[in-house]
């Protein structure tokens, strides 16, 4: 999927949402015209989703790629769906650690350049709804309203139209992670 081998690649997707301070979310499973992604045809389910081993490598620190499964895509028709295949991913983003994504998304990757990119890309201002709208939101979602779910789908996602104009493998001699889980 980085370097389009497969027949379908992440340039060109949006980023979906940024959590300025933790990560921001790309790759959503879809159509291509509206900016996500169209997994290769041939794409077999990730079976490490489930073993224990692939959730030791920690988000502890900024720059970290992540197969996201916690935060996973908003659209249960779309999660749910027998060719659904996740090829979401989240970047950490710094300043800090977050604790909140261990156990629950596999690190498989790091930022080897460009970290000034993805510090410029936390930085983008984003919807943030006001406390009344939480309040109302939370009501909603309490009482069984369907709506709620759709209102907070737009929740943090970027005011300024954000999408992966190139992206690759770099071979690097020392790498940072190890290639393989302990």
């Amino acid at each position: 999927m980085c370097n389009g081998s497969s027949g379908s690649t992440y340039k060109g997707t949006l980023v979906q949402k940024i959590f300025p301070g933790e990560f921001f979310v790309a790759g959503r499973q879809g159509r291509r015209d509206k900016g996500e992604v169209k997994p290769p045809v041939e794409l077999v389910r990730n079976t490490e989703t489930v073993d224990s081993k692939a959730f030791l490598l920690e988000h502890s620190r900024p720059g970290l790629v992540s197969l996201c499964l916690s935060e996973n895509d908003d659209d249960d028709d779309l999660k749910f769906s027998p060719n659904y295949h996740n090829v979401e991913f989240l970047i950490t983003t710094g300043p800090g650690p977050c604790p909140q994504l261990d156990s629950k998304n596999i690190v498989f990757g790091s930022v080897l350049e460009g970290l000034d990119v993805v510090t410029a890309i936390a930085s983008i201002p984003t919807y943030k709804p006001g406390e009344r709208i939480r309040q109302y939101n939370d009501f909603a979602e309490f009482i069984g309203d369907g709506r709620a779910k759709t209102a907070r789908a737009i929740w943090n996602r970027p005011l300024k139209t954000l999408y992966i104009s190139d992206c690759g493998v770099l071979k690097v001699a020392k790498p940072t992670l190890s290639p393989t889980l302990p």
